[in-house]
Parts: C-alpha cells; sequence; structure tokens
C-alpha cells in the first residue's frame, strides 16, 4: 500500500498533531459540513452530519469514491446518515470521550445532592439548607459500556451502591462494587439518581417512557447524556409535574435544540445543557491515539477496531 491520504474534519490544530505523528502520510483539512472531496482520500475522518435539524439523507456523487476507511469523530452513529455506512469500513469514536462524559454525569449528581447553584447567595438572607450525602444512595445506570463503567467507579469510591443495566444479552462487566437490575422497573425503583448512558437503536428509541417512569422511586434525579430519543419527554414532563421524577438533567433532546417556547426550557425541575458533556477543553488526546492504533492497524491490514455494525445501531 502506498503512503495514505486522510481527509479530515478534525479541528486545524488537531489535524496538524496528525501530521506530526504520520509524516509518512497526507493530512487534509476538511471543513465540518463538506461532503465533497477532492482529493484521492483513502481515510475519511467525518463529524456528525445530521445534526441541528440539518439532514444529508443522499450521498454526495461517486460515495464511497475511494475510500477504504471511514472514522466517525462520535461513539454513536445515529447522526450519520444510511449512505455512510454503505461503502468502505466504518468505525466509531466509542469510549474515547468516556471520562469526560462520566465526570459530568457525576457533576450534574453533585449538583442535584448539593443544591448548586441555587445554594449559591447574592445577598445578606442566609438561609441554611440542609443538604444530601451521595455515601449510601443509590446510583442508576443503563447502558454499561464505556461510559457506564467510568461513571460505576467513580461512584463506588464515593461509597455510593451502583445498580447497572445492560442491553439485552450482554452481561455486566466485572466492575466492583456493581449490582447488576434485573430489569428497567428494578433500575428506576432502585436509584436515587439513574444515568442513561446507552446507545440509541431502533430497539431502544422510546426505552424509557410512560410505564417505566411510574417504577420510578419517588423523587427519582433522572440524568439523560446518552440521546434524546430514549426518553419520553412528555412522559417525563408528567412525571415531574407529577412530582415523581424530582429532577432532570438532560445534556440531550430530541430534537436538538429544542424549538422555542418547548415546556422543558421552563420546567423548574429541569436543568438542560447543550450537547456538550463529550466536549472537552483538552480536545480530542484519547480520540487521537485511537485513531493512530487503528490507522497501524489498516496500515498492515489488520482488523479494525470499533467496527461499526449499522443493522445493530453501533
Amino acid at each position: 500500500m502506498s503512503h495514505s491520504i486522510i481527509a479530515s474534519q478534525l479541528d486545524p490544530q488537531v489535524n496538524q498533531a496528525l501530521r506530526e505523528q504520520l509524516v509518512d502520510h497526507e493530512v487534509i483539512d476538511i471543513a465540518p459540513g463538506q461532503l465533497a472531496l477532492e482529493v484521492p482520500a483513502d481515510v475519511f475522518i467525518v463529524r456528525p452530519i445530521n445534526v441541528r435539524g440539518h439532514r444529508v439523507d443522499t450521498p454526495p456523487p461517486g460515495w464511497p469514491w475511494s475510500l477504504r476507511w471511514v472514522q466517525l469523530v462520535s461513539s454513536g452513529i445515529d447522526f450519520y446518515p444510511d449512505w455512510v455506512f454503505q461503502g468502505a469500513p466504518v468505525t466509531s469514536g466509542k469510549g474515547a470521550n468516556a471520562e469526560q462524559v462520566a465526570e459530568f454525569a457525576l457533576a450534574l449528581v453533585f449538583a442535584a445532592a448539593k443544591q448548586l447553584p441555587e445554594l449559591w447567595v447574592k445577598d445578606a438572607d442566609w438561609r441554611l439548607t440542609p443538604l444530601a450525602q451521595l455515601r449510601g444512595r443509590t446510583l442508576g445506570i443503563l447502558g454499561f459500556g464505556s461510559i457506564g463503567q467510568s461513571l460505576a467507579r467513580k461512584a463506588s469510591a464515593l461509597g455510593m451502591h451502583v445498580l447497572a443495566l445492560s442491553r439485552p444479552g450482554q452481561p455486566i462487566a466485572e466492575v466492583p462494587g456493581v449490582q447488576r437490575a434485573e430489569d428497567l422497573q428494578q433500575l428506576f425503583a432502585g436509584s436515587d439518581h439513574l444515568v442513561i448512558a446507552a446507545p440509541l437503536t431502533a430497539a431502544t428509541r422510546g426505552l424509557v417512557d410512560r410505564k417505566v417512569l411510574a417504577s420510578a422511586r419517588p423523587g427519582l434525579h433522572l440524568i439523560n447524556i446518552a440521546r434524546g430519543g430514549l426518553l419520553d419527554q412528555e412522559a417525563l414532563l408528567e412525571a415531574l409535574d407529577s412530582g415523581l421524577i424530582g429532577r432532570a438533567s438532560l445534556d440531550v433532546t430530541e430534537p436538538e435544540p429544542l424549538p422555542a417556547g418547548h415546556p422543558l426550557y421552563h420546567h423548574p425541575r429541569v436543568f438542560l445543557s447543550p450537547h456538550t458533556s463529550a466536549i472537552s477543553e483538552d480536545g480530542y488526546p484519547v480520540f487521537l491515539e485511537r485513531f493512530l492504533e487503528n490507522f497501524s492497524r489498516y496500515r498492515e491490514q489488520q482488523p479494525l477496531h470499533n467496527l461499526v455494525d449499522a443493522q445493530r445501531g453501533y
């Protein structure tokens, strides 16, 4: 195989870091959203395409060109149209952002327990407020991949009980102190805080519905850092209004962004962030490390890690 040409939608400084590591190959800057390659690239690093109401359901002329490998920046594949998976092998960024997403989820747990930012005072009206402990409370985790496992280790170190449920047929990874839930109802009934960290697939869309929410421990703090489509938002609003769900911290919604005036913007017990938990000021160090490892495998014609199964949905 001759030298590779890598077309990359990563930030220019990240692409420069790739050039410094791959001096015998060529890295071409491609603007995010640009889907027409004017170079005979064999590798394409591509950002999410169908985002913020924008859709590209028709492949660009000549797709998949001369590509032999497509690397997705994100862990999930739901922001990419079907045609991306019709051609060269596709790998995902699964696990590359696990630590910062787990930290963000844990920060949301702390914020709820310690009543932040509501606790901060701005005048002399000081009122002593009893705060909840995390030690001894139960953290539920729906989806036990890289993010769920990282979160479980962090929560266990704080003295929390951890109750986890993975996708059907997949055993819970061996993480000390983690108890396996038998089903969704047991997971929701047994948790004080519950983090949704599962992939969005045809089988999991709308998974957390009215029936599941009805089984929640009263006052449950529900956190979604996965995908908005996993959660029935109308059912969530009803559960919040009834008091069954005490607080909802949502880094993801469906659609994104929500339309102006949506009730989730204004509900007093909903805390929204703009799908930012995976974005780190450190850039893409783990992603680059894993890409470079996979690039070596690609050059040696070995099986790639994190290959996507489009039928499975991840």
